[in-house]
């Protein structure tokens, strides 16, 4: 990678983290973490839900999604829990603009 890219690159990594959105999932994940048991729940949950969006058929996503809610219901009630899912999504939603905007840049087809 180019020196200059690869400057340029830490140089953003460093603004993202100073965002308000990357601040708060940073605080939220600090928060989960103090207590393993529940943030092992919420990782499994994590993997089960990415799974069934990226390796499942499209056809029955939405049924499998609403099983998964249905069958973790009892963990989305926990406000730490939801705190963080909510501050997670924020910033992933944030990195896909970041990302959509510099392919958007580009003349990437």
């Amino acid at each position: 990678m180019d020196n200059y890219i690869r400057k340029a690159s830490m140089a953003f990594a460093r603004e993202v983290k100073q965002s308000e959105v990357y601040q708060e999932y940073a605080r939220q994940l600090t928060r989960i973490k103090e207590q393993p048991e529940l943030y092992g729940s919420v990782n499994e949950f994590r993997k089960k839900n990415f799974d069934i969006q990226n390796n499942g058929a499209p056809e029955n996503m939405m049924e499998r999604l609403e099983e998964l809610d249905r069958e973790y219901a009892w963990l989305r009630e926990n406000a730490l829990v939801e705190d963080f899912l909510d501050a997670e999504l924020k910033f992933c939603r944030m990195m896909q603009e970041i990302d959509a905007l510099i392919v958007g840049e580009l003349d990437f087809q």
